[in-house]
């Protein structure tokens, strides 16, 4: 079983401290805010969930998400201000994450690393999560060991170079305002040195 370790109040991905503590208060919510990270600033990402939670008017529940139709849970995406750059692609994908997470993990998000016996057993279930790939499995499994204190054997392995400590790669390495704007500052200048080096980067070579 993994060992887990107190966890924050809260992350500082959002600005906003209702959103930032959301995402440890419900594991959903991480989980919905780690699928909308992806071409949008992270800031607007996480804080999705939250603003989500307002819209359906009641906290986020896989089943009930799973179960809505489609356009319903379409519409709160759309709705101004979008929750993401691509609304309609990133609602079918929530619901995609929350039906899995049903038939899985009994609708427990959670249960995804509390139950997870090994850091490749964490690694494997991350990446059969719909939005999320081998890159952003690896990131995951850092931000629950670094931020949360989920740290099954291997953990740091399964991450690759995201499990560094210090490495300020990724948003696993968050934990105060000044930390975003250095991991900002670092994904900047890998961008400056060419796609070969980010893929050194990312290969932790």
């Amino acid at each position: 079983m993994p060992r887990v370790v107190k966890t924050p109040e809260s992350l500082p991905f959002t600005g906003d401290p209702r959103a930032d503590k959301y995402l440890v208060d419900d594991p959903l919510a991480l989980l919905i805010g780690m699928v909308l990270d992806q071409q949008v600033p992270l800031e607007k990402a996480f804080a999705g969930p939250w603003v989500l939670r307002q819209r359906l008017g009641t906290k986020l529940d896989a089943a009930k998400i799973a179960a809505m139709p489609s356009d319903e849970l379409t519409a709160l995406f759309v709705e101004r201000p979008a929750l993401h750059r691509f609304p309609g692609s990133m609602a079918a994908r929530v619901q995609d994450l929350c039906r899995l997470l049903v038939d899985d993990y009994g609708g427990n998000a959670a249960a995804i690393w509390t139950t997870a016996a090994t850091g490749d057993e964490l690694f494997r279930r991350v990446k059969a999560l719909p939005g999320f790939g081998e890159h952003k499995a690896r990131i995951f499994v850092a931000l629950l060991g670094k931020r949360l204190g989920v740290r099954p054997k291997g953990w740091e392995k399964a991450a690759g170079p995201f499990g560094k400590a210090g490495s300020l790669a990724s948003v696993a390495d968050i934990d105060s305002p000044g930390a975003l704007l250095a991991v900002r500052a670092h994904k900047r200048a890998m961008k400056s040195a060419g796609p070969t080096a980010e893929r050194v980067a990312r290969k932790g070579a």
